[in-house]
């Protein structure tokens, strides 16, 4: 089961959400008899020493993320890094507000290819979500996003997509 862990980066390079989940779809590999308890559909399965560094991957990726964000007219910068077995996508707003899915490839029996679009779409479905979340009178750019609807719509849509 593959874990995931989504953070929103701000123009400052502050973040301002961050949220872990695994893939909420069975693995075609595991068995029953493998299947632990604590694989609970949704709870991420990083290790916890990983855990610990998973903002530091994040903010490294964001050099490579400026970088390449000018190479590209595409809003949707797709795969650039990975580190400690991490694979790192990226996604530029119009407002050059960063979205960084970390993510461990471990038991995922589908296509690169197929992973790739299915992230691209949740990205842009967390931007439709972010750009609303911008629309709200009472929010200013760069402050941290705590809305409780707006994490429940993210995990909705982690929960669609993965």
């Amino acid at each position: 089961m593959s874990s995931y862990y989504l953070t929103i980066i701000g123009t400052r390079d502050n973040p301002l959400y961050e949220v872990e989940f695994s893939s909420f779809k069975p693995n075609s590999s595991s068995t029953s008899s493998s299947a632990s308890a604590s694989s609970i559909p949704g709870r991420a399965q990083f290790a916890p020493d990983v855990r610990e560094i998973l903002p530091f991957i994040a903010n490294s990726s964001l050099d490579i993320i400026d970088d390449s964000q000018w190479s590209t007219s595409n809003f949707n910068l797709g795969r650039v890094d990975s580190f400690y077995g991490l694979v790192v996508n990226a996604f530029i707003t119009q407002g050059n507000v960063k979205f960084v899915l970390c993510y461990d490839n471990v038991g995922s029996g589908t296509n690169s290819k197929y992973d790739d679009n299915l992230i691209r779409q949740f990205f842009i479905d967390v931007n439709d979500l972010y750009v609303k979340c911008l629309l709200n009178p009472f929010y200013r750019v760069n402050d941290a996003i705590v809305s409780p609807e707006f994490d429940i719509k993210v995990k909705l849509l982690a929960r669609k997509y993965f």
